[in-house]
Protein backbone atom coordinates (compact mmCIF):
# COMPACT_ATOMS: atom_id res chain seq x y z
CA UNK A 1 0.00 0.00 0.00
CA UNK A 2 1.38 3.40 -0.95
CA UNK A 3 1.58 6.38 1.38
CA UNK A 4 -1.18 8.09 -0.61
CA UNK A 5 -3.42 5.04 -0.26
CA UNK A 6 -2.80 4.93 3.48
CA UNK A 7 -3.57 8.61 3.89
CA UNK A 8 -6.75 8.28 1.84
CA UNK A 9 -7.83 5.25 3.85
CA UNK A 10 -7.15 7.16 7.07
CA UNK A 11 -9.21 10.07 5.76
CA UNK A 12 -12.15 7.78 5.01
CA UNK A 13 -11.92 6.29 8.51
CA UNK A 14 -11.76 9.75 10.09
CA UNK A 15 -14.87 10.82 8.15
CA UNK A 16 -16.72 7.79 9.55
CA UNK A 17 -15.60 8.57 13.09
CA UNK A 18 -16.67 12.20 12.68
CA UNK A 19 -20.13 11.12 11.49
CA UNK A 20 -20.49 8.66 14.36
CA UNK A 21 -19.51 11.28 16.96
CA UNK A 22 -21.98 13.72 15.44
CA UNK A 23 -24.73 11.10 15.66
CA UNK A 24 -23.85 10.29 19.25
CA UNK A 25 -23.90 13.99 20.15
CA UNK A 26 -27.34 14.40 18.60
CA UNK A 27 -28.78 11.28 20.22
CA UNK A 28 -27.35 11.70 23.72
CA UNK A 29 -29.77 12.77 26.40
CA UNK A 30 -27.24 13.97 28.96
CA UNK A 31 -26.03 17.54 28.21
CA UNK A 32 -22.51 16.83 29.47
CA UNK A 33 -22.25 13.77 27.27
CA UNK A 34 -23.54 15.74 24.27
CA UNK A 35 -20.86 18.35 24.87
CA UNK A 36 -18.08 15.76 25.11
CA UNK A 37 -19.16 14.06 21.88
CA UNK A 38 -19.46 17.44 20.16
CA UNK A 39 -16.00 18.56 21.28
CA UNK A 40 -14.55 15.23 20.16
CA UNK A 41 -16.23 15.66 16.79
CA UNK A 42 -14.66 19.13 16.42
CA UNK A 43 -11.22 17.71 17.20
CA UNK A 44 -11.69 14.94 14.65
CA UNK A 45 -12.90 17.55 12.14
CA UNK A 46 -9.60 19.39 12.54
CA UNK A 47 -7.67 16.17 11.91
CA UNK A 48 -9.86 15.51 8.86
CA UNK A 49 -9.02 18.93 7.41
CA UNK A 50 -5.31 18.27 7.91
CA UNK A 51 -5.58 14.92 6.15
CA UNK A 52 -7.56 16.45 3.28
CA UNK A 53 -4.80 19.02 2.84
CA UNK A 54 -2.20 16.26 2.85
CA UNK A 55 -4.10 14.27 0.21
CA UNK A 56 -4.21 17.35 -2.03
CA UNK A 57 -0.47 17.87 -1.53
CA UNK A 58 0.26 14.24 -2.38
CA UNK A 59 -1.88 14.43 -5.51
CA UNK A 60 -0.23 17.68 -6.58
CA UNK A 61 3.30 16.37 -6.03
CA UNK A 62 2.63 12.85 -7.30
CA UNK A 63 -0.01 12.93 -10.10
CA UNK A 64 -0.17 9.12 -10.22
CA UNK A 65 -1.93 9.21 -6.81
CA UNK A 66 -4.94 11.16 -8.08
CA UNK A 67 -8.25 9.38 -7.62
Amino acid sequence: MTIASSVKQSLATIKGIEAQLSSLALNSLDPDTKEIFHESMLTISSVKKDLQTRVLELERLEPQYKS
